[in-house]
């Protein structure tokens, strides 16, 4: 009979293993993407991120055998809880072999720390929160994650309800080729002609000589319009400004449209370049040559994912993020695009959904959260 064992993960050695398990759990699966090693690191609280100046995470390993099988992080979201009057911690960050016994005992671990915080229900994967890579794949495993999406094996949903979790909430992302996407359903084209006609909207696309402004423009809009949406917590005013950090280096004016009414900027629409097949060859690594590749290579991507369309509450469901799609995509064809993912769609978010699929994109992906009690 094989010998299990958990670990909390405290020691640099045992915070090496949760960081490099995944490169042998994956290794010569043709789609799967290394993290960017570093911005890992922060997100699993191993170095200094926003995101735990309020909020706390443990992290485990399982053993079997003396060997490392598997990794999972619990995570306690006091603005998530607050929020929505919630007892609910977080899981993340897991991978593990296809290995019932190992999972529960992580799934177990995450569990009994969470109750420890004074948690009653749990949800994930989240890592670590929706504001960041969230889901388990669940469908769609032909071709890589597109960037800043997550990936798994097929069997992870199986370990998952092995552990108690039930589903709670689908994720989709729509996939798009660029030239069919110009031509859009008449009915669209005529809502996006209302649209203008009747609030006299002004588009412009980012300044790129202002991008560390307009980051913050674009963090601060999606911080506002998103207040309605199932699970949604604010950035906080230092994780909105470390995102924005990183947004300006990833921003492509043409893949951006900021709508203005009367001079007030009421929306925002953002598609970041999918710089995974670059990352995939610097095998995550930036340093100390990495974000050249990077820099240099983003002229040769042909994929954007379209990830964000976000209108204020007050303007929103009069077909706005149409319009703001219809301004970049012109400057996304001249550039060279010719593939479009847009992910990722809450399954309860009808009204993008269906705009999509009335666009002409096609259900490509599917990610999951699970829930469930932890009596």
């Amino acid at each position: 009979m094989p010998s299990y064992a958990i670990e909390t993960v405290e020691t640099k050695s045992q915070k090496r293993e949760f960081m490099h398990l995944i490169w042998r759990l994956y290794k010569g699966d043709p789609n799967w993407i290394p993290p960017l090693r570093r911005n890992q690191e922060e997100l699993v609280g191993f170095f200094k991120h926003p995101f735990y100046e309020r909020n706390k995470i443990r992290t485990f390993l399982v053993k079997r055998d003396g060997t490392t099988v598997g990794r999972i992080a619990a995570i306690v979201n006091y603005g998530h809880n607050e929020r929505y009057e919630e007892k609910r911690g977080f899981f993340g960050f897991f991978d593990c072999e296809d290995d019932q016994q190992a999972a529960n005992m992580l799934f177990k671990a995450a569990a009994d720390y969470l109750r420890s915080e004074g948690m009653t229900d749990a949800r994930g994967p989240c890592n670590p929160s929706l504001n960041y890579e969230i889901g388990c794949l669940v469908d769609g495993f032909d071709s890589p994650p597109t960037f800043q999406m997550t990936y798994n094996w097929p069997y992870y949903e199986k370990l998952i309800l092995g552990a108690g979790y039930v589903k709670t909430q689908d994720l989709f992302a729509f996939e798009g080729n660029a030239s069919k996407l110009d031509t859009l359903d008449p009915k669209l084209s005529f809502v996006i002609k209302e649209v203008k006609r009747r609030f006299n909207v002004t588009l412009r696309k980012a300044d790129s000589k202002k991008l560390a402004k307009e980051a913050a423009l674009f963090v601060d809009i999606y911080n506002r319009a998103l207040v309605a949406t199932w699970g949604f917590v604010p950035l906080s005013p230092k994780e909105a400004q470390h995102i924005a950090g990183s947004l300006k280096l990833l921003i492509e004016p043409e893949a951006t449209t900021i709508i203005e009414i009367e001079g007030k900027t009421i929306g925002v629409a953002l598609g970041l370049l999918d710089f995974n097949p670059i990352i995939k060859k610097i095998d995550g690594r930036l340093f100390p040559f990495g974000f050249l590749k990077l820099l240099f290579g983003r002229k040769n991507i042909k994929r954007v994912r379209l990830m964000s369309n976000n209108i204020l509450p007050e303007y929103q469901r009069w077909g706005l993020g149409l319009v703001a799609l219809e301004r970049m995509l012109p400057e996304l064809l001249a550039r060279g695009i010719t593939e479009c993912e847009f992910s990722w769609v809450l399954e309860s978010n009808r009204l993008s959904r269906g705009t999509l699929e009335a666009g002409g994109a096609d259900l490509s992906k599917t990610y999951r959260l699970f829930d469930r009690k932890l009596d």
